[in-house]
């Protein structure tokens, strides 16, 4: 019986075929991505296509079969693994992987729990396509293939795959115009140019960061400068030093969202004491207050605090920049007197912390090492709260007065387990483990922020101190979207999903009895100059993108760090405007000038990041130093 032999550089179809239908299989399974019409499905499933062509074509150069063959087998596991990569990350992130990311290196040994949660044993299935390929290697008969491939036809091959690179590219400029020029959203570029493109533009992108700063020559802080100038917003006489003097005392809430404050679960309180404090005499509460961060989480959050700038879109700052010169708001605070420390119960090189803090100007940062973890009081990364909070108060009554303590909470943290002891109320009952728990943990966090005020009290140094705390990121992604249906009774738009990015944010300040629920739509971009301002210290020579939100002059615009926004009447998510009184989608035009403006912010702010244009400015005399600069190279 005459055997079957398969025409020439079947292998090498058989190939791509494999990846691309498995690539367009994993956008619809494993990956949250919007397709909105007819145009937005032909692009998903066309846009592997070209990268593969290109990447796989290179096995057409080797002189042998075998070679191409072994070529082609190690080019699918690499893909394979770079998809799954994306994968587990986006199940924790709901984002993609950014070259910064991958070399956070440090940050890998403390991901143990987290990574566990995204793993599952069906996950060998991202890469049946590599086991496949293999057997058709072994088993199937293919034409005898003679040297080197003619070089016309190597040719014709290339020109193929550069036309189907420009026929995605022409589609994706239909359905999003300037989209490599103006996006600041990763899934947008995965769903238009594919995931394997989207890694090539990362690395463009990422490598014309970091030529910024070699060119930078301090010129480009002219028209930034203009901008924060303009843009600065007057401190109100009667809240500006309201708390002169005293010890500043800021809590990043990890992973605490607006939405379980005020409410119950099953019954169920889960902030009691928080939902006390929002309404306190001597509290500031905002409940339309949101998080920007982005990769960085919580690195981001502190950034924010810090700075008054954003974080990068494309990795955490705290790696990617932390040779950089800042101004913080540590230093402002070191200049004015102030002892200033971190306190955060891990290990001092997650998130590069050592590195940055320095950066920072921190004057000492209270590591793991700083405390006692007894059995039974480890829990995710570190310590848990509640005896965190006990022995960094005992720190507190070491230093000397005025001091600024950050303290970063590690229970609420994902995963989100608990030990038995610790659980004051049950797990909700959702399809969500991951919501389910996170009820128990945001109330073990609250109980810990009560023994803190109790201890500050107990300790005497309450009355000289005011306490800022503040969500630090959210704590339920949008992979847990029907799950958060459940609870909030209501569908999870886009709309939705921004108004979930709210995060409490409080100014307790003991004695003053001014407290009152600010309604101001606010974010972690303001807590620098409003922090300040209360201290009685002047920020108008700052280069600084916040605003201090008691400031009449104070802009109801926050800007996501993906380029959502959110301001008094509008919210701008999903390519859609909304308005933020009914939820219902309206006129793109209202929300047109934002959306330039929330462009230029973002842009101004990676500008000074990238360029480290802080090295041009002299912060006391608000002059910029070009000229010194240049004379100097």
């Amino acid at each position: 019986m005459k055997t079957f032999n398969w025409p020439k550089h079947s292998i090498l179809a058989i190939a791509i075929v494999l990846t691309w239908i498995k690539t367009y299989v994993v956008y619809h399974i494993s990956f949250d991505m919007k397709i909105e019409n007819v145009m937005q499905q032909l692009i998903l499933f066309l846009n592997p296509l070209s990268f593969l062509l290109f990447i796989y074509g290179v096995s057409l150069f080797f002189k042998s079969v075998k070679a191409r063959n072994r070529y082609l087998l190690i080019t699918s596991s690499v893909l394979a693994v770079i998809l799954y990569a994306n994968v587990a990350f986006y199940r924790f992130f709901s984002d993609f992987i950014t070259l910064p990311v991958l070399f956070q290196t440090s940050n890998f040994g403390d991901l143990g729990a987290s990574a566990a949660e995204s793993i599952f044993v069906t996950d060998v299935l991202y890469f049946a396509d590599v086991v496949i390929l293999f057997i058709v290697m072994k088993f199937i008969v293919v034409e005898k293939e003679f040297g080197v491939i003619k070089p016309a036809i190597r040719k014709a091959y290339f020109v193929l795959a550069a036309a189907v690179l420009f026929l995605n590219l022409g589609l994706s400029e239909t359905e999003r115009p300037q989209l490599l020029t103006r996006s600041f959203d990763r899934e947008l570029l995965v769903k238009n140019i594919g995931t394997y493109n989207y890694h090539i533009y990362d690395i463009y992108i990422q490598s014309k960061s970091h030529a910024q700063r070699a060119l930078a020559d301090g010129s480009e802080l002219v028209e930034v400068n203009n901008f924060v100038r303009s843009n600065q917003a007057e401190p109100d006489v009667e809240v500006f030093g309201l708390a002169e003097g005293k010890n500043l005392i800021v809590v990043s809430l990890e992973s605490l969202q607006t939405f379980v404050m005020n409410e119950e679960m099953n019954g169920q309180v889960v902030t009691p004491f928080l939902n006390e404090l929002s309404s306190d005499k001597d509290t500031f509460y905002f409940p339309n207050f949101y998080h920007q961060t982005g990769l960085g989480k919580t690195s981001d959050s502190e950034f924010l605090v810090e700075n008054g700038l954003y974080p990068l879109g494309g990795g955490a700052v705290f790696f990617t920049h932390s040779g950089n010169t800042y101004n913080s708001m540590a230093e402002r605070l070191g200049d004015n007197g102030y002892f200033t420390n971190v306190m955060h119960a891990n290990n001092k090189s997650f998130w590069n912390r050592d590195m940055m803090y320095n950066a920072l100007n921190v004057d000492k940062f209270y590591d793991v090492d700083s405390y006692t973890v007894e059995d039974g009081d480890a829990v995710n990364w570190g310590l848990k709260d509640i005896p965190f909070f006990e022995q960094s108060v005992d720190h507190m009554t070491e230093m000397p007065q005025p001091f600024y303590s950050r303290l970063i909470t590690l229970t609420n943290h994902y995963p989100f387990h608990l030990d038995e002891p610790d659980q004051f109320i049950p797990e909700y009952d959702s399809n969500s483990g991951t919501l389910n728990r996170y009820f128990q943990t945001a109330r073990y966090m609250d109980e810990s922020v009560k023994l803190l005020f109790e201890d500050l009290k107990e300790k005497g140094l309450y009355e000289n101190s005011i306490i800022v705390m503040y969500g630090d990121h959210y704590g339920i992604s949008e992979n847990h979207n029907d799950a958060m249906a459940q609870y909030l009774g209501k569908e999870i738009t886009p709309f939705e999903s921004a108004q979930l990015q709210r995060v409490p944010f409080f100014i307790h300040v003991p004695g003053s009895d001014k407290g009152q629920v600010v309604e101001e739509v606010s974010g972690q971009i303001d807590i620098r100059p409003t922090l300040l301002h209360l201290l009685g210290i002047e920020t108008s020579k700052d280069m600084q993108l916040g605003a201090d939100v008691f400031s009449e002059d104070h802009e109801e615009f926050v800007v996501f760090r993906d380029g959502r926004f959110v301001t008094k009447d509008f919210v701008y998510a999903g390519n859609t405007c909304y308005e933020k009184e009914t939820g219902l989608a309206t006129d793109a035009a209202s929300c047109a000038p934002y959306t330039e403006r929330a462009a230029e912010e973002l842009g101004y702010s990676d500008q000074i990041i990238n360029g480290d244009l802080l090295r041009f400015y002299d912060v006391k005399t608000g002059n910029l130093l070009i000229d010194e600069a240049n004379q100097s190279k």
